[in-house]
């Protein structure tokens, strides 16, 4: 073991450190879902060079993407270098693509050279993401963790929200090209004060897995594209074979961890953990709804109700607002309430909010049952990230912080690059199902409102498509309400790995 720092003891100005953290993390997560407001806008400038609705959509998917693939080794490589260097080197990353992403449509008239400054966008949150938990774990005193989980938790919700609202602004007052180059300061200042506030912490020598982040990465990789790509290839045989091996090589990568006689990239032995097992299903499941809801929502907004992007993006403002209000409640009751009462409330609450959504979702729908709508998911949300991520993490041994955060992070953004893919597909399908496909009206419509005659279809489509997130959120909620209370000051020893 080398030293870089005093031991993974508490540090006595952890809050100052996790604000620094949180800057920057607030940044990553906003761009997961800040595209789906100017998914229109976007369409419009590419459309002119063959670009339909599902190409825009592979610039959040290669973002998510990007994103999950080398988490797991970022995540080992923050406890071997240090969470600190890691994070401020992803943030580096970050930064210069973002403005890459600014810049590529007068680089370039493909909307491919966005997709490929979103991809390396992806690669630097991936070096960031599990460090802000890693550090949480190690700097914290067991019986305040749970309230600067709350913090990052509400972090997570919140930016999750209100990046539609910020894209909405930012496209209708300045362009989209605005919603990345928005992250030039954000960056600057998020890199002075982690310089500043974040210690430097105690490293831990690590092999590193390459053929584990190797068959993760490709499995990944290819049933992503199957996926998404599926309809528009008409469930050819080459995409059903790209789906299937995604799944034999998912396997693979399983069966490598659990006999590798190096250090593996996934420590199977955290999941004899069993809230560790189950937030990590939790969580793949929030994931999933978080990333991918915005996309009917934001289109059904823009082209049925003719709202601006700004107005669209408000329409989460109810979200986003008892989100923030209820956040800090959320994070004093995980420390003392059973994680399984307050996680299971809020996913099932999520899961209802949408649920009601997609039934009122219609041509003459009236406003106040969207927002009503979305303020319970903001209800629900609040009591999702702070209990579920602070028990997956209470037992956990200091050395396996990192993996550990990894594993987490890796299945949230697994969770979130497989929705955006299937909402991707159902959207497709709904659409050609209620007779608009041929072209896509939405490619047709671009930064329009559609015709009066398809309103109805085109609503019905997207408010099918949203059914889905309900339904995929009841495997989070079985999964939640199997969590055992975790020991508060005395958390269980996770035999290590070989």
């Amino acid at each position: 073991m080398t030293s870089t720092a005093p031991a993974t003891a508490p540090t006595t100005r952890p809050w100052p450190a996790l604000a620094a953290l949180c800057v920057g993390f607030f940044m990553i997560l906003v761009d997961m879902t800040i595209v789906s407001v100017a998914t229109p806008a976007i369409l419009e400038t590419y459309a002119p060079n063959g670009a339909s609705v599902n190409d825009v959509i592979w610039v959040t998917s290669a973002y998510l993407l990007a994103y999950a693939v080398p988490i797991l080794i970022t995540g080992r490589l923050g406890d071997r270098f240090g969470p600190k260097r890691l994070y401020l080197g992803g943030l580096v990353v970050f930064t210069v693509a973002s403005l890459w992403c600014g810049f590529s449509h007068l680089l370039s008239e493909s909307i491919w050279m966005l997709i490929a400054a979103r991809a390396l966008q992806g690669l630097g949150a991936a070096a960031m993401a599990p460090q802000t938990m890693a550090v949480i774990t190690r700097i914290f005193p067991m019986e305040s963790r749970g309230q600067a989980m709350a913090l990052w938790g509400a972090t997570a919700g919140v930016a999750t929200l209100v990046g539609p609202i910020l894209g909405g602004i930012l496209v209708d007052t300045a362009g989209w090209e605005w919603i990345f180059f928005i992250n030039i300061p954000v960056g600057v200042v998020g890199f002075v004060l982690a310089a500043r506030l974040v210690p430097r912490l105690e490293t831990h020598d690590h092999t590193f897995d390459w053929l584990g982040v190797a068959l993760s990465g490709v499995a990944l990789f290819l049933l992503v594209f199957g996926i998404q790509e599926g309809h528009q290839l008409d469930w050819s045989a080459t995409i059903l074979r790209m789906i299937g091996a995604g799944l034999v090589i998912g396997v693979a990568f399983v069966w490598w961890q659990a006999h590798t006689s190096r250090e593996p990239l996934m420590p199977l032995s955290l999941f004899s953990d069993r809230n560790f097992s189950l937030a990590n299903v939790g969580i793949t499941t929030v994931g999933f709804v978080f990333a991918s809801m915005g996309f009917p929502l934001m289109l059904w907004a823009q082209l049925v109700r003719g709202d601006s992007p700004t107005q669209a993006g408000l329409l989460l403002a109810p979200m986003a607002v008892m989100s923030i209000v209820l956040a800090p409640i959320a994070g004093r009751l995980s420390d003392r309430v059973h994680p399984r009462l307050l996680a299971g409330a809020g996913v099932a609450t999520v899961a209802l909010s949408l649920a009601l959504l997609a039934a009122v979702m219609s041509p003459d729908t009236p406003l106040w049952q969207v927002l009503g709508a979305m303020a319970l998911l903001g209800t629900g949300s609040s009591f999702v990230w702070a209990p579920m991520t602070t028990t997956a993490n209470r037992n956990l041994p200091m050395h396996q912080a990192g993996a550990g955060a990894g594993i987490y992070n890796a299945n949230r953004q697994v969770g979130s690059v497989i929705g955006s893919a299937a909402i991707a597909l159902l959207m497709d399908a709904r659409l050609s199902a209620n007779g608009l496909s041929g072209g896509g009206p939405a490619e047709a419509a671009l930064g329009d409102t559609l015709p009066v005659a398809v309103h109805g279809a085109f609503s019905d489509a997207m408010a099918q498509s949203i059914y889905l997130l309900p339904a995929v959120l009841l495997v989070g909620l079985v999964a939640v309400l199997l969590f055992e209370r975790p020991g508060h000051f005395a958390p269980r020893a996770v035999p290590a790995a070989k």
